[in-house]
C-alpha cells in the first residue's frame, strides 16, 4: 500500500524505533522509577534518554521541564485546563484542530473567554490581528504552528514576540510540525509547547509531550503514583512528577527516543528538503489536472507536506474510497477534526481529499498517486 497520511500518522517507522520498542518490552519490560532493581533502573534511564533527546531538539534548558503524556491532545488539554480558570481571556485561531477547539469550548461553560481569529482563504493568520484582539484579561494565546488542513505554516514566531511583550502565556501546537520543522522554545518564546510521538517525530502511537516553562503552574488533571514522595498523600510538585502520575508507557517513550534519534542523525534539514520536494512536485502536477482543485497557500515556503483537493464537487469520502480500494492508496477524508478551518476555506460541506508525506515516501509512489487522480478525475 502507498501511505499518504502521515498527518494522521506517521508509517512506517524507522526500523531503530520497531526493535528499541520490542526490546523495552521483551528484555526488560520492568516499571520505571518504581523500583531499584536493574530491570526498572534500565527503563528509567530509557525514558531519561528520550527526555534529554527532545529536549535537545526543541532546545528545552531543563528536561525536567519537558513532561511525557500520551498523546498531542493529552497535552493540550493539560496546558488549557491546566492553567485557565473563570474571567480568563483566550485568544486562538479558525485553523484549530478540535484538541484546541473542544477544550476552550468546554471552559467556556465555565467563564473562560475566547477569541478566535479568521484566517484567510489560504489558512493564513495575520499576528496583527492576534495583537488588536488583546484584553486586559487575556490570559492566553494558543495555535498551531501548521495546519492539519492546509499545511499552512503559521507565523509563530511572530506571535510568540507578541505574547512577551504583553506578557502573555503562548503555547503553541506543535502536531504537525514537531521533527520536521524547526521548534525552538527559546527563540520563539514558546511557554507551553505541545507534541505528538507518533508523527513527524517517528515514534511509536501513544507517546507525545508537554513543554512547561519555567514558573508557569498547570493545576495537575491528575493525581496517583510517581514512584516518588511515596509517603505522602499530596500529589509532589517536583517535575515532571507533578504531571506523570502512573506507569508510563516505557516501550513507547523508548521507542520515540529512538525515532529522535534517527531524526539527528538523517538530519531534520534533510528530511524537510525531502518531504518538501515531494510536496512541490505533486502540487505542480496537480495544478495540470482539470476538475482538480486544491487548498492551501501552494508555495512550498508556506506550506508544509499537506495537500488537501477535491476533484470538482464529488464526495471527498468517495474519491478516498475509490482510491483506497482500486489503487491502493491510504488519504484521509472528510473533515479532519477541524470544522472551523473547513468553513475558514469553504469546504465544510464536501470536505477534502487530504495527502500528507512522510521521510519514507518516494517520488515513484507520488507518480502512482498523480496517475491515480488523473484517471479518477476522468471518470467522475
Amino acid at each position: 500500500m502507498i501511505y499518504f497520511d502521515n498527518a494522521a500518522t506517521s508509517f512506517p517507522k524507522p526500523e531503530v524505533v520497531y526493535e528499541s520498542t520490542l526490546e523495552a518490552m521483551k528484555e526488560y519490560g520492568a516499571n520505571p522509577g518504581r523500583a531499584g532493581h536493574k530491570l526498572a533502573l534500565r527503563a528509567g534511564r530509557g525514558i531519561y534518554e528520550a527526555r534529554d533527546v527532545l529536549s535537545r531538539l526543541f532546545n528545552i534548558k531543563n528536561p525536567m521541564n519537558l513532561i511525557f503524556t500520551y498523546n498531542c491532545t493529552d497535552s493540550l488539554n493539560l496546558g488549557i485546563k491546566g492553567l485557565l480558570k473563570k474571567g480568563d481571556h483566550v485568544i486562538t485561531t479558525s485553523m484549530e484542530h478540535n484538541s484546541v477547539l473542544r477544550p476552550l469550548k468546554h471552559l467556556e461553560k465555565y467563564g473562560i473567554e475566547t477569541t478566535i481569529i479568521n484566517g484567510d482563504s489560504k489558512g493564513r493568520i495575520n499576528p496583527l490581528d492576534i495583537e488588536k484582539s488583546i484584553k486586559e484579561n487575556t490570559k492566553m494565546i494558543i495555535m498551531t504552528h501548521i495546519s492539519n488542513l492546509t499545511g499552512t505554516i503559521m507565523p509563530i514566531k511572530e506571535v510568540g514576540e507578541i505574547a512577551k511583550k504583553k506578557d502573555i502565556i503562548y503555547m503553541v501546537d506543535g502536531a504537525q510540525s514537531a521533527g520536521v520543522y524547526d521548534i525552538d522554545v527559546e527563540d520563539m518564546n514558546i511557554d507551553l509547547l505541545a507534541f505528538p510521538g507518533h508523527k513527524g517525530l517517528l515514534g511509536p502511537q501513544g507517546t507525545g509531550g508537554l513543554y512547561i516553562r519555567d514558573g508557569i503552574f498547570l493545576k495537575e488533571l491528575k493525581e496517583g503514583g510517581t514512584g516518588s514522595s511515596s509517603d505522602s498523600l499530596y500529589q509532589p510538585d517536583i517535575m515532571p512528577d507533578k504531571y506523570e502520575s502512573g506507569t508510563p508507557n516505557a516501550p513507547g517513550i523508548i521507542g520515540l527516543g529512538n525515532g529522535v534519534n534517527y531524526i539527528l542523525e538523517k538530519g531534520m534539514n534533510n528530511i524537510r528538503e525531502h518531504e518538501e520536494n515531494l510536496t512541490e512536485y505533486f502540487i505542480e502536477e496537480l495544478l495540470k489536472i482539470d476538475g482538480v482543485k486544491i487548498y492551501g497557500p501552494l508555495d512550498i515556503k508556506e506550506q508544509a507536506p499537506v495537500v488537501s483537493i477535491n476533484i470538482r464537487d464529488e464526495d471527498s469520502s468517495e474519491i478516498s474510497y475509490i482510491l483506497d480500494e482500486e489503487y491502493n492508496i491510504a488519504v484521509r477524508s472528510g473533515l479532519h477534526c477541524a470544522p472551523l478551518a473547513h468553513k475558514t476555506i469553504g469546504t465544510f460541506k464536501q470536505g477534502v481529499i487530504r495527502f500528507s508525506f512522510g521521510v519514507f515516501n518516494t517520488y515513484e509512489e507520488i507518480e502512482l498517486g498523480i496517475e491515480a487522480i488523473k484517471e479518477i478525475s476522468k471518470e467522475v
